[in-house]
């Protein structure tokens, strides 16, 4: 009898850095949350710090690419707006990352 393959999540590792501050960012299948140090992104403080951080998530948004996956972000070092920056430069290759990466039947 044929085994069947067991379909894997596609998950998807990325990371940014601004001075000090890192970022490590995981994106995986799910509903289209964004989690930054496990709180909802929406929630982020200061109001200029949350926009900055949303901008790569509006233009992914505005292409209809984020509704598939979870977004979960990592910071660590450095102040608020490094940690700001990181995670703008981590969030920002997931568009044409998750979505560009071979599937298990495409290899």
């Amino acid at each position: 009898m044929a085994k069947k393959k067991q379909k894997q999540a596609k998950v998807v590792n990325t990371s940014g850095k601004r001075k000090t501050a890192i970022a490590r960012a995981t994106v995986k299948a799910g509903k289209g949350r964004v989690r930054v140090n496990s709180e909802p992104i929406e929630i982020l403080q200061p109001e200029m710090a949350r926009n900055k951080a949303m901008e790569p998530l509006t233009i992914a948004g505005a292409m209809n690419r984020l509704g598939s996956v979870d977004i979960n972000v990592n910071t660590i070092g450095g102040g608020q707006m490094g940690q700001v920056d990181a995670i703008r430069t981590a969030i920002a290759p997931v568009s044409y990352t998750h979505l560009t990466l071979p599937t298990n039947r495409e290899v």
